[in-house]
């Protein structure tokens, strides 16, 4: 059996998606859910999922409480999905090239510390792109600085709001987040 797990700071939509579309494949896997807020929205998908999910706040990720529950879960793969926190660089050496993130983004435009969701997609509009779209990569120590394993476009030309663009990422995102999962996991 692989285990994963799935690390999110919000609403965790790309985790409950991750998690549905294992639910359609024979892989044997199982999943369990790390959140940094209290109040994120995963922890509703997670219970609803029947998915173990964990709080850690930002000290637990910095005392090494963290980088000792990944070390007792030994995951296949650990996959950020709208995580926000810098991760652990002890956790980084000890995992290599088995932890992913997916930026809602080309990088490396519009990467690095403070660009995330809505803060990405209004740089995007605010610049006038005719393109964006998603960069999913391996984590190191430094924000979106990873090395990239599949980027994917969408034209922009029409969107005339963030929300629209965030519209045609997310699409983006619940179609290709998964299958990086597997292929990473499964070949």
């Amino acid at each position: 059996m692989k285990k994963v797990l799935l690390l999110a700071s919000g609403s965790g939509s790309n985790v409950e998606n991750i998690i549905n579309y294992f639910a359609t494949t024979s892989h044997d896997i199982s999943f369990e859910v790390i959140a940094n807020k209290k109040d994120a929205g995963v922890f509703e998908r997670a219970k609803r999922l029947q998915i173990p999910a964990h709080y850690y706040p930002k000290s637990r990720f910095e005392n090494g409480d963290f980088a000792q529950f990944v070390k007792n879960f030994q995951p296949d793969l650990i996959v950020l999905a709208g995580f926000l926190l810098l991760f652990p660089a002890d956790v980084v050496k000890d995992f290599p090239n088995k932890i992913i993130n997916i930026h809602p983004a080309l990088l490396p435009n519009y990467g690095g510390k403070g660009m995330y969701g809505h803060h990405v997609h209004e740089a995007v509009l605010a610049n006038k792109e005719a393109f964006t779209g998603i960069t999913i990569h391996y984590v190191n120590e430094q924000y979106d600085k990873g090395e990239i394993i599949l980027q994917e476009k969408t034209n922009i030309e029409n969107c005339t709001t963030a929300d629209e663009i965030a519209q045609k990422v997310h699409e983006l995102e619940y179609k290709f987040f998964p299958i990086v999962v597997e292929k990473l996991l499964f070949g």
